[in-house]
């Protein structure tokens, strides 16, 4: 069905760039074979002409969304055509100097391992069709470092092109004091990476407020809901400083822990000072903010929490409901 689909725009984004004068509904009709098959000719039985003229609405639409420039136009008998102008069709010529090229082939390399590898090496052919400078290897060594983005996430590729297409979706989402899931209905603005977790920002509609979910939690298929945005999306700056406070990146108090000598190295690295207490035990004062009970669940043992009082009976509430299932 997908490929029909694909085809029949094909052909239709062909006859309307390949004519010079408006064509009519009928006209199309008659020229796709996909639409003569599934309709008949143009002078049809009245049902076959309203089917044809719902799909050929769709297929219009769907082009538009491609960014294919359809005019419609009115001639002098009143009767409706449709045409593509090339000129209208046409984009400019591709540029791209040596650095340009370079932090494009870098960012393609990022995605190697994930499940954009193919979209971006394609990405990059056409780039170097469209005039990327042959001196530059969009692939060659950038230095001792291996930039990766590992997703490991299904829910990473439809959340992503519910954000790139703007559209609402539903998934379901265990939190990490509940033992079960919730289904969730969230007009996704981002996906930000956090200390090797993905993180998805968006409005969520059933509590009215923004809200941060990690892609890990995500059970079950993402599906797509039909509608527009109810919320204003924030811009991309503001969007990673609330993935950066939900992830525990911005503290505005302190925590006191008690951590286990030789473990714990990520606690150790940001805490403001620490005390070795003995047995095998050192007392750490770290920065306390959203996401920091999470984050010291994954410690197990080897973390105790001494204060403050709410951070202690959450990270306890997370723990149980680990030992729950």
């Amino acid at each position: 069905m997908a490929i029909a689909k694909a085809e029949r725009l094909m052909n239709l984004a062909l006859c309307l760039l390949g004519t010079r004068r408006p064509l009519s509904k009928r006209e199309l009709r008659d020229s796709i074979e996909a639409y003569v098959e599934a309709f008949g000719p143009g002078n049809g039985a009245t049902g076959s002409d309203d089917s044809f003229n719902r799909m050929f609405e769709r297929d219009k639409d769907d082009l538009r969304e491609l960014g294919l420039v359809i005019e419609t136009v009115e001639n002098l008998d009143g009767e409706v055509g449709y045409l593509a102008r090339r000129d209208s069709n046409r984009l400019p010529a591709i540029t791209l100097d040596a650095e340009e090229a370079a932090a494009l082939g870098l960012a393609a390399k990022v995605w190697q391992q994930a499940r954009l590898a193919g979209a971006a090496s394609g990405a990059l052919q056409k780039l170097r069709a469209a005039g990327l400078p042959e001196d530059v290897d969009p692939y060659g060594s950038h230095g001792a470092l291996e930039p990766r983005i590992p997703v490991h996430e299904a829910a990473f590729e439809p959340l992503m092109l519910a954000c790139r297409d703007r559209r609402p979706v539903a998934f379901g989402y265990r939190k990490a004091t509940a033992a079960r899931p919730e289904q969730r209905h969230v007009e996704p603005w981002a996906l930000e990476c956090w200390r090797g977790h993905w993180y998805l920002a968006g409005w969520d509609r059933d509590r009215g407020a923004e809200r941060v979910f990690r892609l890990s939690r995500i059970t079950g298929k993402v599906r797509s809901r039909s509608g527009r945005y109810t919320a204003e999306v924030p811009d991309v700056v503001t969007v990673r400083e609330t993935v950066a406070g939900w992830a525990g990146e911005i503290a505005d108090r302190s925590a006191r822990i008690r951590l286990r000598t030789g473990a714990g190295y990520p606690l150790r690295a940001k805490a403001t000072s620490v005390r070795e207490l003995g047995d095998g035990w050192d007392e750490l004062e770290i920065p306390y903010g959203h996401g920091l009970d999470a984050w010291l669940v994954e410690f197990g043992p080897d973390v105790v929490v001494l204060e403050p009082a709410e951070l202690r009976a959450d990270v306890v509430d997370r723990l149980r409901a680990v030992a729950k299932g």
